[in-house]
């Protein structure tokens, strides 16, 4: 890795925030009805790949009972199915519906409308180049985060 790699990284990554940021309440009001905290438990979800609960619990800092909670709120809201895996049923993975997408997006502090912007601004190879950078950092922070609780 070079410090060239890291010094890009540091400079492009605040252009992009300060480029796309809004400042916007969330709260129980708001068009979805989440608060702050709901809104950032559904971003750490995925509409795919599911998650344990209690690796969640670890990674979020809250009681695995307290998480158990929220998510059997929002379920109930839509914003995420939970399923039992068929070889483990101890194993309850939460997943994000198209309503719970809807809602991180709109809790986001990125505007989508700026987003799209800069996205028309690449042609389709370069957006899914910048999209997939960006996901593999996501990807790298996230494994990070859970070997900090691990260790």
């Amino acid at each position: 890795m070079t410090e060239q790699l890291i010094f890009q990284i540091l400079r492009d990554y605040p252009r992009i925030y300060l480029a796309c940021h809004v400042d916007h309440v969330r709260a129980r009001t708001s068009e979805y009805g989440i608060s702050s905290r709901d809104s950032s438990l559904l971003a750490h979800l995925d509409a795919s790949e599911a998650q344990a609960v209690g690796d969640l619990a670890d990674h979020l800092g809250v009681a695995a009972s307290t998480l158990s909670a929220t998510l059997a709120r929002l379920e109930k809201l839509n914003y995420l199915t939970r399923s039992r895996d068929k070889a483990d049923k101890r194993f309850v993975a939460p997943k994000l519906t198209s309503k719970g997408r809807d809602a991180v997006a709109a809790a986001s502090v990125l505007d989508k409308s700026r987003v799209a912007k800069l996205l028309e601004q690449l042609s389709p190879k370069e957006q899914r180049e910048a999209v997939r950078g960006l996901g593999l950092l996501a990807r790298a922070a996230l494994a990070s985060r859970r070997r900090k609780t691990t260790n």
